[in-house]
């Protein structure tokens, strides 16, 4: 597949959403400057209300120039210290992602090796992390916001344990699936090989739990950005993504909004795309073919 067949279709899904999204802009922030008109007593052609739907101050629903616009005041106009920058929200997301996708990760692993390894865990634990899964995020965060700031616990770690909360999830089910995924004929090489059971673990099963666990990942890093970012709302964060979701939702200001979710939206495809390089690199060093 040659480079133009990979970019054109991409492209022509991107054009259609653009005029979609221009034409959803005109037609929801209309009765703004009907109503404006209407105020002031004089008529208005639609000529004359599409483009001034693209230049309102707090529209329903942003242009897409006004929303590339803003981003571009907010990242690259504004020193990364200040707190009207982008990027000094977005580090203050990212670092709490991190961490709790950090945690995330060993506590996920360390559940997958012990239910596969353990029949009682198997049978006891696995049912109650899917149902841990079924109470929303929007409802236990300020549980556990509250709960932790009673006991003098704040800052990072309340959030990052939101992350760690909907992160560890996909990774404990990819790893027990991977770690499973040997065939009996192979198992049954390995003891005839008189393997011993961490034999049989490090150079087998978790070989092959490898694709599961960097596919898992990809999941949990995304999910871990909207933790920080939900863990940054009951608080009344003043830095990071959510504070400017926050903000923009107390004074209206929509472009602020979409912006962010597009930064946080950015953010997440620049995590996904470091797993999935680091997927690539174990790969090529276990000796798969390219």
């Amino acid at each position: 597949m040659t480079a133009r067949e990979k970019i054109l279709p991409v492209l022509t899904i991107l054009a259609a959403l653009l005029a979609l999204w221009y034409a959803a802009a005109v037609f929801l922030n209309a009765p703004f400057e009907r109503d404006t008109a209407a105020r002031a007593g004089t008529a208005i052609t639609f000529s004359e209300i599409v483009p001034r739907t693209m230049a309102q101050a707090r529209p329903v629903l942003p242009a897409p120039h006004q929303v590339i616009s803003e981003l571009w005041d907010t990242t690259i106009n504004k020193p990364v210290t200040s707190k009207r920058s982008l990027v000094y929200h977005a580090w203050i997301t990212l670092s709490a992602t991190l961490v709790g996708f950090g945690l995330g990760t060993l506590l996920g692993i360390a559940l997958a090796v012990g239910i596969v390894h353990n029949r009682a865990m198997d049978r006891s634990l696995m049912p109650w992390i899917i149902a841990s899964q079924t109470i929303p995020i929007l409802a236990i965060a300020p549980m556990i916001i509250v709960v932790l700031n009673a006991i003098g616990i704040s800052g990072l770690l309340p959030k990052a344990l939101i992350s760690t909360y909907l992160s560890f999830f996909p990774i404990a089910v990819g790893m027990v699936k991977g770690l499973r995924s040997p065939e009996q004929i192979q198992l049954d090489l390995m003891r005839t090989y008189n393997a011993s059971p961490s034999q049989l673990f490090w150079k087998l099963r978790w070989p092959a739990s490898m694709p599961y666990l960097f596919t898992s990942l990809k999941v949990a890093v995304a999910i871990a950005l909207v933790g920080a970012i939900v863990g940054e709302l009951p608080t009344g964060a003043v830095a990071g993504l959510g504070a400017r979701l926050l903000a923009g939702s107390y004074y209206g200001q929509t472009v602020q909004i979409w912006s962010a979710l597009f930064m946080a939206a950015g953010l997440a495809a620049v995590l996904v795309l470091i797993v999935g390089a680091a997927h690539s690199a174990v790969l090529r060093r276990m000796g798969a073919r390219p």
